[in-house]
């Protein structure tokens, strides 16, 4: 299947003629033909870009969802709402926004919501499938009313990596209002454990695992991802030199 994909990327590249002039250009040969662009530039050309990733049968779910990353943010911040049921903590939404907001749980699960059943592929080698119940993310950014600058969308959240760096990613607004990238608060029709990054997570199922931040606290809407972290766009990106584009 990969050696087919990689083969439909290239045939279509050499289709591409139109591209000629521009990669004569060395600079922008140089970012266009990047690994991380190239694959960029190559999914979005080929795909619709609100093609859906596979979704499963409910007879297809893995019988154990098991956790990626962090299994517990275990931080004094985060122990104070999981004593509560959540009931106290909120998401923020702001930035460059017309209307920042701050959500609730309950606020969240009174909202028009998607159920999706899809796959899990974690950059380690592992996969799971399980049934996912959350809010579009396009319902809580048209909410907040998006200013014409803003570019990218920048998860805070909880979990605490080390040195007093908290966990973020980021992804720009072709994901963020794709129709199958949610606020997650359930997961095979119970509500997320801490393991799998309760009380709220991101799906953005067309990238890989450690694109879905757990324990969200906040969402940032920017112009760039240069000021974020060390301007890669998220914590492995910054400190491990994963692609921010992980799409599969």
């Amino acid at each position: 299947m990969i050696l087919a994909r990689r083969a439909l990327l290239l045939g279509a590249t050499a289709a591409l003629t139109g591209c000629d002039r521009l990669a004569r250009n060395e600079t922008v040969r140089n970012a266009l033909f990047s690994a991380e662009n190239f694959h960029k530039w190559a999914q979005r050309s080929l795909m619709a870009r609100d093609a859906l990733a596979q979704e499963f049968r409910p007879d297809q779910i893995s019988p154990v969802f098991r956790a990626n990353g962090t299994a517990n943010p275990n931080t004094p911040e985060y122990k104070a709402i999981w004593r509560t049921g959540f009931a106290d903590w909120r998401l923020r939404v702001d930035g460059k926004v017309a209307r920042p907001l701050s959500l609730s749980l309950s606020q969240l699960r009174t909202l028009p919501h998607r159920e999706q059943i899809t796959r899990h592929d974690c950059v380690e080698g592992w996969s799971a499938i399980g049934k996912w119940r959350g809010v579009p993310l396009r319902t809580i950014l048209d909410a907040a009313g998006l200013r014409q600058d803003a570019r990218y969308i920048v998860f805070h959240c909880a979990d605490d990596m080390g040195g007093g760096r908290s966990y973020y990613e980021s992804i720009d607004l072709i994901d963020a209002f794709h129709p199958q990238t949610i606020l997650a608060f359930a997961l095979n029709d119970r509500p997320l454990s801490v393991a799998n990054g309760a009380p709220l997570r991101l799906r953005v199922e067309r990238q890989l695992g450690y694109k879905q931040a757990k324990y969200l606290m906040r969402i940032e809407a920017v112009d760039s991802i240069a000021n974020i972290g060390h301007g890669k766009g998220g914590f492995w990106e910054d400190y491990a030199g994963y692609d921010w584009y992980a799409g599969i």
